[in-house]
């Protein structure tokens, strides 16, 4: 992973002459992103977020997803590719033999060097239809060096199943709330549990659930305090 040193060696090599001016000037500016034509890496997003950009694959071809992480992983130890079609692995995986496909949260991952765990986050679902939108934030956030307890299927028509895992809500740091239907669980949970939750819609529901927008809009207009909404399916966001 590109850190802040790449940038503090650049500058002193040009004050003791090592690289030219001219050399200097090519490796800052690849620092903040490098141009492939099709797609510009963004390198600086390593500095100012603590993990290099993921790769978002839909709507890209095999080949340039092949090109940008072949790219990546030369560069970076670690590397999460989201919304991977199942037969997009396999191409992958014979240019990047390590890296691995995780079916249910449709996700890449490069984990050369495992960031050190620190936190707790619970990322919990309201049904088992939520899974993959809540494995693409649990996954998200283990790679990025956070301990994630996972507990699913807990939705409000059944809500007596929410309040045996109360204990371990109250030992987290921050919950993830993935919900479709009418997207109630965040605002219930948020209205027990004395910690902040990110709630995530997703498009699941019968009907007038509007692929996803009545669980996005229940979460906007919550009257409980402490929830940040991300869009739709943003699991990842979430994470």
């Amino acid at each position: 992973m590109i850190d802040i040193s790449v940038f503090f060696q650049t500058l002193e090599d040009l004050w003791n002459q090592k690289i030219t001016p001219q050399e200097a000037e090519k490796q800052l500016r690849q620092l903040l992103y490098e141009d492939l034509d099709f797609v510009k890496i963004d390198h600086h997003r390593a500095l100012r977020k603590g993990f290099p950009e993921v790769v978002f694959c839909q709507g890209k071809t095999q080949e340039q997803i092949i090109t940008i992480l072949k790219k990546m992983s030369k560069q970076y130890p670690n590397l999460l590719a989201t919304r991977v079609q199942p037969d997009q692995f396999q191409p992958v995986q014979k240019e990047i033999p390590d890296i691995k496909y995780d079916a249910t949260a449709r996700m890449l991952i490069l984990e050369r060097k495992p960031i050190e765990k620190k936190g707790f986050i619970s990322i919990i679902s309201a049904g088992t239809a939520d899974l993959p939108v809540a494995e693409e934030a649990a996954l998200t956030a283990e790679i990025a060096g956070s301990f994630v307890n996972r507990i699913y299927d807990i939705g409000v028509a059944g809500i007596h199943r929410l309040f045996s895992h109360l204990d371990q809500l109250w030992q987290s740091n921050v919950i993830v709330a993935v919900a479709g239907m009418e997207g109630a669980l965040p605002g219930v949970v948020s209205g027990i549990v004395g910690r902040p939750v990110i709630a995530v819609p997703t498009s699941v529901g019968y009907g007038a659930y509007l692929q996803g927008l009545s669980a996005l809009l229940t979460m906007l207009n919550s009257c409980s305090p402490g929830i940040a909404t991300v869009n739709i399916d943003n699991g990842f966001g979430a994470g």
